[in-house]
């Protein structure tokens, strides 16, 4: 008896152990079980992290690609000019004066000089006589000559993406409205009109000079050197150019750009269309000036625009 009780004894004491071995076997599972998620946790953690940062290098490389974008050499600094519905009026205003009102203005205060070209083959582009204009963002009496460029243009053909800008604040006259060429586009059955707005308007103060925005192709260099001196001007190199299909060719100032000094863009396109105004007397003086050396490129097409105004100013183009 002693015997089987020592024996079973001994059974008990087998299975305690074998139940604590299972025991410790199933913690142990359950540790590792639980480090196991915490490293997989962890590396979530990690990944999580990492792909964080690397769409938050993307963001910043992405935001300076913007910023670069958005800051490429136009308009070297903001216009300060109107925007939405206020820019939409002045630019119909500009594109759009009453040809009575030009009849009645006649040759105005027209002050420059359109001049026949000698031996120069006609300039053209599809198809089209080509009005070649060259000039910078800066120059002030580029920002006077563009008002009657678009007076006249406008009524052979149809401006799109005109947007304001002041000329150059250190230049004399200074920071005067005006519009820019460039990125506009220009459409007419009749011309074909080209703009080369070669500079902005912003020194770069590193260099004290304006910084490219337009590059000329190397046959409208070829014109600027060779018409834009004598004896065509006294000041080779001059600004604003303007050629006229192998025809005319106009350099600098046309009228008094003081005119346009402390005014705005709404102020100036208004006095367009009062014949009695000084601006309307300058701006459209000279954009009939400007109609008359277009209508002897266009064979007085159309009658709209070559008007009889028009065409006894042509004469005067010797």
């Amino acid at each position: 008896m002693a015997a089987g009780w020592l024996t079973q004894g001994l059974d008990e004491a087998s299975m305690g152990k074998a139940s604590r071995t299972k025991v410790d076997a199933s913690r142990r599972e359950k540790i590792a079980a639980q480090r196991a998620a915490e490293r997989r946790a962890e590396q979530r953690r990690r990944i999580l992290i990492a792909s964080g940062s690397i769409v938050a290098v993307i963001a910043v490389v992405v935001a300076f690609i913007v910023i670069k974008a958005n800051n490429k050499p136009s308009s070297g600094s903001s216009s300060n000019g109107p925007a939405g519905a206020a820019l939409s009026s002045v630019v119909s205003k500009v594109t759009s004066v009453p040809a009575s009102t030009l009849d009645t203005i006649g040759k105005g205060s027209f002050t420059g000089k359109i001049q026949p070209v000698s031996g120069a083959a006609p300039l053209t582009a599809n198809g089209k006589p080509e009005m070649l204009y060259m000039g910078a963002e800066y120059c002030p009496y580029c920002a006077a000559e563009r008002w009657a460029m678009i007076v006249a243009l406008s009524r052979f053909g149809t401006f799109s993406g005109l947007s304001t800008v002041h000329s150059s604040t250190t230049d004399t006259p200074s920071n005067l409205p005006t519009f820019t060429f460039h990125g506009s586009s220009y459409t007419s059955k009749y011309l074909t009109f080209t703009p080369v707005e070669m500079q902005t308007n912003v020194a770069d103060p590193s260099t004290g000079s304006y910084p490219t925005l337009e590059t000329p192709t190397s046959a409208q260099q070829a014109l600027i050197t060779k018409y834009d001196a004598a004896p065509y001007t006294t000041q080779a190199g001059a600004i604003p150019f303007i050629y006229f299909g192998g025809k005319y060719v106009s350099i600098g100032a046309s009228y008094d750009a003081t005119l346009l000094s402390g005014k705005t863009w709404a102020q100036i396109a208004s006095a367009l269309n009062d014949p009695n105004s000084a601006v309307a007397k300058a701006v459209n003086g000279t954009a009939n000036y400007m109609t008359a050396a277009i209508c002897k490129m266009t064979g007085n097409q159309p009658a709209s625009a070559c008007t009889a105004t028009v065409q006894s100013l042509e004469s005067q183009l010797k």
